[in-house]
C-alpha cells in the first residue's frame, strides 16, 4: 500500500488520500449499463470495527447500490447522477456530501468517473449499541491508556 504520509499522536492519526486504489468490484447482477470498475483503499477503522473510512474511484457506468450500513460520502473528483424510487435524477459533483442509511437502495450513474470519501458505520441494535458503549466505558476506566485498543489508519502500523 503506498501511503503519501502518516503520522500518529496519540489518539488521533494523520494520513494522505493519495493511497494505491485495489480493484472493489461491484456486484455484477447490480449493474445496469456499461462496464464501471470500481477500486478502493480503508484508509482508516475503528477499534470496534464498526466504523471505517474508504477512498473509492468508479470508472463510466450504472449500476443499482444497496447500502448494508450507513454511508456518508464526499464527492472529490467528477461527478454521478443518482435517483431512487422517493428521488427524481439528481446530478453531484466534488464537494458535494451524501448520506445513505442502512437500507437504502440508489441507482448510480457515474459519468466519466468519480472518487469519493467515504465514511461507514454498521448499525447495531440499540440494546446491543448500549452494552458496546458500556463495555468500551469499562475499558477505559479499567485499563492503562497504553494497552487500551485504539482506533488506527489501516496499513500505518
Amino acid at each position: 500500500m503506498s501511503w503519501g504520509y502518516w503520522m500518529s499522536r496519540g489518539l488521533i492519526e494523520i494520513g494522505n488520500l493519495n493511497v494505491e486504489l485495489a480493484p472493489s468490484p461491484i456486484e455484477p447482477s447490480w449493474i445496469i449499463e456499461g462496464k464501471p470498475e470500481a477500486s478502493a483503499c480503508k484508509l482508516s477503522q475503528s477499534a470496534d470495527g464498526t466504523a471505517t473510512t474508504i477512498v473509492w474511484h468508479c470508472t463510466e457506468g450504472k449500476f443499482n447500490w444497496y447500502y448494508d450500513f450507513d454511508e456518508t460520502i464526499l464527492i472529490l473528483e467528477g461527478s454521478i447522477v443518482l435517483e431512487n424510487a422517493s428521488m427524481r435524477p439528481t446530478r453531484y459533483g466534488p464537494g458535494d456530501v451524501i448520506f445513505f442509511k442502512d437500507g437504502a437502495h440508489a441507482k448510480w450513474h457515474v459519468e466519466g468517473r468519480v472518487r469519493k470519501l467515504a465514511f461507514c458505520r454498521t448499525t447495531q441494535p440499540l440494546l446491543l449499541s448500549f452494552a458496546l458503549r458500556a463495555i468500551n466505558k469499562f475499558k477505559r476506566i479499567l485499563l492503562p491508556s497504553g494497552k487500551q485498543q485504539s482506533a488506527s489508519l489501516v496499513g500505518s502500523a
